[in-house]
Formats: structure tokens, C-alpha cells, sequence
């Protein structure tokens, strides 16, 4: 096993990361705030692409939902986007003209699991009414139509709205077997369809890991050549929205961002927001204290099960993972895998399946948990490879140990 110096741990800890910067000074904000009062005045002057049958307050009283409630997403909603409270204003202010962007969401090949999530519940929440008050051109899951009556309204939204909607895409692209995905008399492929549909939109938003990085489809051996939205579309903004389903609230988040400032949220490298994917799972876990201290489950019904300890050892990928589930969760925040005992599977990340997605440690990675000793342990002997990957999650080892250094420094001088 090989050591490093403490300097090379400060390295480590000092790199760039994914992270927003929040801190961005009072002009920076002065001047996004101008810039989105400017954009709402404008989609207000528009015309609404369809008139909605009721208004966005009374679509809340008809499903008994307070102004209470609303203000609570409106608050959430804009500490999501990271963005300071005295936006919230025009973030609520932003639901009242949610009908002047059209949307087209298709499907390829999938399994509907992101439609789904968004459709689950008896009771909606805030985050499923925006996205049923937005003006809904196309989506196969949801429209009564079919057969020509189908193409036919999407070919008139694709006119109508041309260069002005937003594409969502659901499922991944069979490019190995286009025959696998065909749809429509003329048996259009399904690169042809997307390619098509993105080519006339302002934008193309990848919902899922499937349309995000091929997803399942793509697993080995991925007999249809399952690939991601950004391997097929070029030269268009796209952003991933990826998980397995990914959460309502990150793609109302997206929609929102886009109908205040016309543009897409800032993304990775992996083409996901960084509002929702610059933090790991690992960071903000409700059990991440059990792993700094060593605290591990060794096997299902132990006592560390009982206890609620870390789930690294059962194969939880939190350490290797980037998304929100920890802090914003599922179901208005009820719940999430962790918070019931079950290890993250990694699923919005790529390859997830074939990497992640079993109750196993990785077999091919460095990876070392902190012994039993917890965070007396030095990080100088636990080795490169967790370091490399989980910096974020051994930080407190890493401090430890340099403060350890220095004491020994300090005392050596007085000696």
C-alpha cells in the first residue's frame, strides 16, 4: 500500500469541486434579480400557447391545497436552485405564466417509470400541478390520441412552436438495433425521432438515466446499442436529469430556472445541474456520522441494522454518487432508500447497473471504510483510493489527521 505526504492530502481537499458558489456578492445578485424581473414581464405580455382551464390558484384550492403549502414549495423550490430568499417572489411569480412554454415529451425506450413518478398519487403535489399546468403539447403516456391522430399533433406542435419548445426525452436511444424502437406508418427509428424533434426545440431535456446514459437497456450486453440523449443530439443545449425515476422536484427545478431566466441551469460534465447533482449522497446522509465513526452494518437484522448504521459495507454507493435524494428525498420529502434501510444503487449515475447497482461493496475498487476505531484511524493509512474517490467523504479523517501532524510538530519543537 502506498502513503502520501500530508501535503498531498491538503491537495486533495483543496481541489475544485462541482459545488455552486452561493457567495456570489451583492451585484452579481442585483443584476440576476433585473435580468428575471425582465424575463417575467415578457412571458407576461405573451399570449398563453393554451389557456388554461382554471388558474394556477384555483388548481391549488381544488385539490385542497393551502397557500400555505405553496409558499413552502416556492421557499424549497428556490433554496433548491440556490438561489437567495428574496427571490422567492419572483419564483412564485414564475407558476403564473407556466403555460407560456410548450412542451413535447416523448418516450423511446423505456420502461415510463419518470411519467410515472409524476403521476403517482391520488393527492398531487405542487411540483406534479406545475408540471400539469404547463402547456403539454405531446405525451404519449398521458394523450388520449393515437395512430395518425398522434403524429399528426405532434407534427402541428413541432410547426406551431418551432424553435420554442422544450423537448423532454424519456428512455434511451436504440442505435444498435434501430429496429428495436420504431414508431409511426413511416417506422421512424428512434435516433430519427429524436434527432427530428430536438432539430425544431430550444432545448432538449434528458429525463431519466435511461435517456440520460442509456440506463437498463444499456446494461450488459446492451443488445440494442442503448445510448443517451447526448450521444445521438448535437448542437442543442441539453440537460440530464438523470435517477431511476429522477425526482419530480429537480425537473420542475429545471423548468423553473429556464422560465426565469431563458437558459438552462448551470451543469457538470456530465450535462446535469449542478443545483441538483454538485453534492454526493455521501455528504448530506442522515448515517454519515456512522461511517465517520466506524459504524458500520455488517449484515442484514444485525444490531447495526437496528441502529441505523452506515450501509457502506452492504454496498451503498452514497460515497460514489452525485445527487440531491438526501436532502430533498421522494414523496414531498417522506422518504428515501437510505432513510429505509436500503443501500443507494448509484442509478444517477452512468453504467449504474453493471457498476453499482448490487448489495456489494465494488470489488474493483481502493475503497477502505474507516476501521472500528473510527476517526482515531489516520487517513495516511487507509491509501490513495479512498482518497481519489470519496475526498468528500473522508474529510474528517483527513482533518484529524492533520491536526494530529501539527501536534506532534508542536510538540516536538518544545522538546
Amino acid at each position: 500500500m502506498q502513503f502520501f505526504s500530508r501535503e498531498h492530502l491538503r491537495n486533495v481537499f483543496t481541489k475544485p469541486t462541482n459545488y455552486i458558489n452561493t457567495n456570489r456578492g451583492e451585484e452579481y445578485y442585483k443584476a440576476l434579480y433585473e435580468k428575471i424581473r425582465k424575463r417575467l414581464d415578457e412571458l407576461k405580455a405573451m399570449k398563453p400557447v393554451r389557456e388554461a382551464d382554471v388558474k394556477f390558484e384555483k388548481m391549488l384550492d381544488m385539490w385542497e391545497l393551502s397557500r400555505r403549502d405553496f409558499l413552502k414549495w416556492v421557499s424549497a423550490t428556490t433554496a433548491l436552485l440556490m438561489l437567495p430568499p428574496s427571490f422567492e417572489p419572483l419564483v412564485a411569480e414564475a407558476t403564473e405564466v407556466m403555460n407560456r412554454v410548450p412542451i413535447i415529451w416523448i418516450n423511446i425506450q423505456d420502461c415510463a417509470g419518470n411519467s410515472e413518478a409524476l403521476l403517482r398519487s391520488a393527492t398531487p403535489t405542487i411540483d406534479e400541478l406545475i408540471l400539469e399546468y404547463l402547456s403539454v403539447e405531446y405525451h404519449e403516456v398521458l394523450m388520449a390520441a393515437a395512430g395518425d391522430q398522434a403524429e399528426e399533433a405532434l407534427e402541428k406542435a413541432v410547426k406551431d412552436f418551432d424553435g420554442k419548445y422544450l423537448l423532454f426525452v424519456e428512455g434511451s436511444i436504440p442505435v444498435g438495433m434501430p429496429e428495436a424502437f420504431t414508431i409511426g406508418r413511416h417506422a421512424k427509428t428512434g435516433v430519427e425521432h429524436v434527432k427530428h424533434l430536438a432539430e425544431h426545440s430550444a432545448a432538449v431535456i434528458a429525463v431519466g438515466s435511461c435517456a440520460c446514459f442509456g440506463g437498463v437497456p444499456a446494461a450488459y450486453p446492451n443488445p440494442t446499442g442503448a445510448v443517451g440523449v447526448m450521444d445521438v443530439v448535437r448542437g442543442k443545449p441539453i440537460v440530464n436529469i438523470p435517477a431511476c425515476p429522477a425526482n419530480p422536484a429537480n425537473i420542475t427545478g429545471v423548468v423553473i430556472h429556464y422560465i426565469l431566466s431563458g437558459e438552462l441551469p448551470e451543469l457538470d460534465s456530465l450535462l446535469r445541474p449542478k443545483f441538483a447533482f454538485g453534492y454526493r449522497i455521501h455528504d448530506n446522509c442522515e448515517r454519515r456520522a456512522h461511517f465517520d465513526a466506524g459504524e458500520f452494518v455488517e449484515e442484514w437484522g444485525d444490531e447495526g441494522a437496528k441502529n441505523n448504521f452506515c450501509l457502506y459495507k452492504m454496498g451503498c454507493k452514497g460515497p460514489f454518487t452525485f445527487n440531491n435524494c438526501s436532502i430533498i428525498r421522494y414523496n414531498e420529502g417522506t422518504n428515501w432508500p437510505i432513510g429505509v434501510g436500503r443501500g443507494c444503487i448509484g442509478c444517477s449515475e452512468p453504467d449504474f447497473w453493471d457498476k453499482y447497482a448490487t448489495e456489494r461493496p465494488l470489488a474493483a475498487s481502493d475503497i477502505r471504510p474507516p476501521g472500528l476505531t473510527g476517526v482515531e484511524s489516520t487517513v495516511d493509512e487507509i491509501g490513495l483510493g479512498i482518497l481519489t474517490a470519496t475526498a468528500i467523504g473522508i474529510g474528517v479523517h483527513a482533518v484529524a489527521s492533520l491536526v494530529a501532524g501539527k501536534k506532534e510538530e508542536s510538540q516536538d519543537k518544545e522538546v
